[in-house]
């Protein structure tokens, strides 16, 4: 690739499963938590939905762009009910929601992320999260993992901005910070994220191998690929 990270960029929206903290060991637990509710207790049906999910029974792999990868609860809980679940969509909706929230408690971040988001802070560009999780949930990680003076936005898929990949996230962080979409950077592990990024006409598409996501799935809607959010400043360096 011979794309750099343009000098324009004044700010940088992250996603956060997979992006800021590890996806399998912060959520296998509670993904296996909600297939169980999704099955009404019935072990045999939640391996069922996990699998239809994304997540691998077995090893508590998650497979890049699934449901549990890029989906939101509003849409795991319906992926659920077509896939078998008895439970009414908008009751396993509800329990979705909060055990997201609960699993929120235990992050597990991708590097030392105070010490990262200073230096992005400090180099003066704003920071935000988008995550197709919930705005509770996300705003629990942030306090948790002690971030919250570093981060100026934060939207979910229940924030009213729409879902991911829809536009809608970027464009309210944009109007959050007075700047246009081509300023900002968006930084994320899986499809919807990089997709995300080009329906909003942001400045960049930054694709992280930290996460769901692989090479084959990214590369071609990324400007560029890093290992992870810890190769950021020496990405900023180039500039």
């Amino acid at each position: 690739m011979t794309w750099k990270l343009s000098k324009t960029i004044k700010a940088i929206l992250f996603d956060k499963d997979g992006t800021l903290i590890d996806f399998d060991k912060t959520w296998a637990a509670t993904n296996r938590k909600g297939a169980l509710i999704a099955a009404d207790g019935d072990p045999q049906l939640a391996d069922i939905l996990l699998d239809a999910c994304g997540m691998d029974p077995q090893t508590g792999k998650t497979r890049a762009d699934s449901m549990f990868a890029a989906a939101n609860a509003r849409e795991i809980a319906a992926h659920m009910v077509t896939h078998g679940s008895p439970l009414a969509h908008g009751d396993l909706l509800g329990r979705l929601d909060q055990i997201f929230i609960d699993g929120a408690e235990q992050p597990w971040p991708i590097c030392d992320l105070d010490s990262l988001l200073e230096s992005l802070t400090g180099a003066g560009l704003a920071l935000g999260i988008a995550s197709s999780d919930g705005e509770a949930s996300i705003r629990r990680t942030v306090e948790v993992l002690g971030l919250s003076r570093h981060i100026s936005f934060i939207a979910g898929y229940d924030s009213g901005h729409g879902p991911k990949p829809e536009p809608g996230m970027i464009n309210a962080f944009a109007a959050h910070l007075g700047v246009s979409p081509a300023e900002i950077a968006m930084v994320g592990d899986n499809g919807h994220d990089l997709e995300m990024a080009r329906a909003a006409g942001a400045g960049a598409a930054i694709g992280v191998l930290s996460g769901t996501g692989t090479r084959q799935t990214l590369e071609p809607l990324a400007d560029v690929l890093i290992g992870s959010v810890a190769d950021l400043p020496a990405l900023l360096a180039e500039r």
